[in-house]
């Protein structure tokens, strides 16, 4: 494995096994088995984010940002459903949200400040950003209408919510589908980003992995995601009353960020290396992949494997973190350039709302 991550990441698989092993000999550990899953599930969306990168190689920056986007929101998917099937709505929410303003504000904005600190200006497509950021002002407003329904319309409403987030995921699944083909075929242009020259010249000196070998190891990956998401999930509630932290917050902020590895260094590595349109591809791509299509497609789900029907109806803290997220996104990429300091103003934003989060009731 040594050859697949960083070393300073190859010591926290030995957490995969030690999660496995404290979930069967001590199920009453709740908070380390909390903890040791956390750091388990790290190296392994690291993996599949080294399997996804190796596969973006053979493709342009549009597919390879959609391609990291779906397979780095994988860890993500699997925990949601796990709570999902548990009935803990409530962290299915928390950490959609913590999702998509952690890869705007957190992911983004780490990217832009580890390649702004090695190039002083960094340009991107500015017409396939501000596309992006259109599709996240959707995915604001798709909080938005359920959440003012909820609030506004009455006692009525109540009855009448689940089919309401029903059609309104249908109309996001269309949606969605609809962006993938402006993307990837009508409008590629849009989002090719460098020079295929450039890109290359940065990583002409590591060898591609073969088709099969990144297949095989993103398969690996994923079971191994699965199993230990369980265990993380069966977890959290217990975990969070001994860390003194609400279950919003642990969504939001603690398991967000851990489905969220994957993103990280690949949106990073891409930013280092001068590859904006990556980069900027991976971070707006996963929150735009999170809002239109996991949501929608997690309210089907809980049709089939629910307790009961999930609707979209979410907090009021966590719609203003979407729609402050999606509105400093649209800011920071209007102009098709970017620099550190945009990255430090992304960061601050995304500081603020974990202490927002940390601290409601």
């Amino acid at each position: 494995m040594s050859k697949y991550l960083k070393p300073s990441l190859n010591w926290l698989l030995v957490c995969v096994p030690a999660t496995i092993i404290l979930e069967h000999a001590s199920p009453g550990w709740h908070a380390t088995i909390f903890v040791v899953a956390c750091l388990a599930i790290i190296p392994l969306a690291g993996l599949l984010g080294h399997a996804t990168e190796h596969l973006a190689e053979k493709t342009g920056e549009g597919i390879g940002g959609l391609l990291n986007a779906t397979f780095g929101n994988a860890a993500e998917l699997i925990i949601a459903l796990m709570a999902l099937q548990q009935g803990l709505y409530d962290v299915v929410k928390a950490s959609l949200t913590g999702s998509i303003i952690g890869n705007i504000l957190l992911v983004m904005g780490a990217s832009f400040l580890t390649g702004g600190l090695r190039h002083k200006a960094q340009k991107f497509n500015a017409a396939g950003a501000r596309s992006q950021a259109n599709m996240l002002t959707l995915a604001a407003i798709s909080l938005i209408v359920p959440a003012a329904y909820h609030h506004l319309g009455g006692k009525e409403v109540l009855t009448r919510e689940a089919g309401l987030s029903l059609e309104i995921s249908l109309i996001l699944l269309v949606t969605y589908g609809l962006s993938l083909l402006f993307s990837l075929r009508t409008h590629r242009h849009l989002f090719v980003g460098a020079p295929a020259g450039v890109a290359e010249l940065s990583h002409a000196h590591k060898p591609c992995w073969s088709l099969g070998r990144s297949l095989g190891l993103l398969a690996v990956s994923t079971v191994l995601v699965g199993w230990i998401s369980e265990i993380l999930v069966g977890a959290i509630t217990p975990a969070a009353e001994t860390f003194g932290m609400t279950g919003v917050f642990v969504g939001v902020i603690v398991v967000a960020i851990i489905g969220n590895a994957a993103e990280h260094s690949s949106a990073i590595l891409a930013a280092m290396k001068n590859r904006m349109d990556l980069s900027i591809g991976i971070a707006i791509g996963s929150s735009i992949q999170i809002a239109l299509f996991v949501a929608p497609a997690l309210v089907l789900a809980s049709y089939a494997i629910g307790p009961r029907p999930m609707d979209l109806v979410f907090t009021i803290p966590e719609v203003l973190a979407v729609v402050l997220a999606a509105a400093i996104a649209a800011q920071v990429t209007i102009d098709g350039e970017s620099d550190w300091l945009e990255g430090v103003q992304l960061l601050s934003v995304y500081a603020i709302l974990a202490l927002v989060f940390y601290f409601l009731p």
